[in-house]
């Protein structure tokens, strides 16, 4: 998985607005968080969190967007039910999530299987990830978010 300190992968994604974006300049600092699944319960906390904060991130000078494997088909109808303002990014084919390392092995109830390891990378304007959360804990997570791009 990615670092602090590492360049972000040069990938363009296109959001859900049709909004294109490079990860590797993207003109701004970016905060990109990925999420294992639409209209989860810890999902929408943290995709309603980060919508609520988005005047925030701006005055920060911050752009945010959320990854998922899941299909814009998916992405729309979990926007349109919880009135989600954040961006999202259909990663059907994995690219985005495995050039970031966040796609992998998972235990839950004793169940191994692949998948969306919730991470959060902030990205400088030159393209280097500030700051990297790994495993995330969605209950106050924004709030440290926000204070980094606020710091960075």
């Amino acid at each position: 998985m990615l670092d602090k300190g590492d360049k972000a992968p040069s990938l363009t994604v296109k959001t859900g607005t049709g909004e294109m974006i490079d990860l590797a300049q993207p003109q701004g600092k970016l905060v990109v968080f990925f999420y294992p699944k639409d209209n989860t319960p810890g999902c929408t906390k943290e995709a309603i969190g980060f919508s609520e904060s988005l005047d925030d991130f701006a005055a920060a000078g911050t752009r945010v967007i959320g990854v998922s494997r899941d299909p814009m088909a998916s992405h729309d109808r979990f926007t349109r039910k919880h009135d989600l303002t954040v961006p999202l990014v259909a990663d059907e084919d994995g690219a985005v999530s495995d050039a970031f390392g966040t796609w992998g092995e998972k235990k839950n109830y004793g169940r191994t299987y692949m998948g969306m390891i919730r991470s959060t990378f902030l990205i400088g304007a030159d393209g280097t990830i500030l700051e990297a959360w790994k495993n995330v804990r969605v209950a106050g997570h924004v709030d440290k978010v926000l204070a980094a791009a606020r710091e960075a």
